[in-house]
């Protein structure tokens, strides 16, 4: 029986109404044709000002994957959570944008996150995409070695400076700060943008963190190059692994574009890819720490049990556990109870912006093979449970 089936421990601060409001959340989820229909009718009818949209959005599939609107807002559940030993990620969830403008007000968010975060124990990690920095285009121009014309080179500039202020204010700080993994097709030039701040901040500790997608091929021998770098230039390095959540769009972009498909040809391929992530940490903790995203049972457990076997410690400091708020709770909340370090990435911002995030989030839940039929089960066995004690 999995040490994750315990729903008591798992939705202990939830009450019976918000488990039926989230029971029919998934149930709805469930049908990958009504997410289709749904998600768009949402998307058009939120830019369109339709009325009451936003108040669909923000007590449905809003309230189930956001903290809410604001960073102070989301405090409510950032101590709900700790109370519980889980910990919160806020992820400003804004996507999308390309204009100056809307950089600008990322960099800042970033910096008051940081500025939040000193400290305070309830939140271990910032997070940012590098695409809320700079354009994705100018990304891939970058790392694919083209000829930035005099303007863009001005852009590029503007996005390191971005980088290191951030990084810089988590050193001065020691706040740890992890950059998401974004489309394959930009992620060489965040790559090495993340090398140069790790060289520079990372001398003591891994503070700046970068995230690799297991569902990519190629991403071991990264690894090993990394490893390499860092002990050239004696530094520690941080990661975030996860699965990867683009692989339709990977696929899509890579046959239009004639080259080679950069995802791993099966689920089961994944899989031994991301245990093999383990194990190279595990095998190199001088030198790496990481952060385990994932919603998957089998490979939180191997972490667990590879830990026990090398006889550290539930809370040992270069390794963390986490999953998305909304999702997973039977998880996280077990880690939480085990004294593990384990944190939910918190999402929030304004319902009208973090709509094209949330319905990522619906898509992915209807792709992802028995997420949302477990997460449906675990519920209706809460629900009973309560009902016959």
């Amino acid at each position: 029986m999995s040490v994750f089936n315990d729903t008591k421990i798992a939705f202990s601060d939830k009450s019976d109404a918000e488990l039926r409001k989230a029971f029919w959340m998934f149930k709805l989820i469930e049908q990958p044709a009504l997410t289709k229909i749904g998600t768009s009718i949402l998307n058009f009818s939120v830019h369109n000002n339709v009325p009451f949209a936003g108040d669909i959005v923000k007590y449905t599939l809003f309230a189930q994957f956001c903290g809410g609107e604001t960073r102070e807002e989301s405090t409510k559940v950032v101590n709900k959570m700790f109370k519980h030993g889980v910990g919160s990620i806020f992820d400003y969830s804004i996507e999308g944008k390309e204009e100056e403008s809307a950089f600008e007000t990322a960099f800042a968010e970033i910096k008051e996150n940081i500025k939040f975060a000193e400290g305070n124990p309830a939140i271990p990690f910032v997070v940012f995409k590098p695409t809320a920095f700079g354009r994705i285009d100018l990304y891939a121009e970058v790392g694919s070695g083209k000829e930035l014309t005099s303007s863009e080179k001005e852009e590029w500039q503007r996005i390191e400076y971005r980088f290191d202020e951030v990084c810089k204010m988590a050193f001065e700080k020691n706040v740890m700060l992890m950059a998401d993994a974004e489309e394959t097709w930009m992620q060489h030039a965040a790559d090495e943008l993340l090398f140069e701040m790790m060289k520079k901040y990372n001398q003591q500790k891994a503070i700046i963190w970068n995230t690799i997608q297991m569902y990519r091929t190629g991403r071991l021998e990264y690894l090993e190059k990394d490893l390499k770098r860092a002990e050239d230039y004696n530094f520690y390095l941080g990661y975030k692994f996860v699965r990867g959540a683009y692989m339709e769009k990977e696929r899509a972009h890579a046959a239009e574009n004639n080259y080679p498909d950069p995802i791993q040809p099966t689920k089961e391929a994944t899989d031994i890819n991301y245990n093999a992530a383990v194990d190279f940490t595990l095998n190199h903790l001088d030198r790496v720490s990481a952060f385990f995203g994932t919603h998957n049972e089998k490979s939180t457990e191997l972490v667990m049990d590879k830990m026990r076997e090398k006889g550290l410690e539930n809370n040992n400091k270069h390794l963390y556990f986490g999953q998305l708020y909304g999702m997973s709770d039977n998880i996280t909340y077990v880690l939480g109870e085990k004294n593990y370090n384990v944190s939910k990435y918190l999402p929030y911002g304004p319902v009208k912006d973090v709509v094209p995030y949330l319905t990522r989030r619906a898509q992915e839940n209807t792709s992802v093979k028995g997420q949302t039929g477990r997460e449906l089960g675990l519920i209706s066995k809460e629900l009973k449970r309560r009902k016959n004690s």
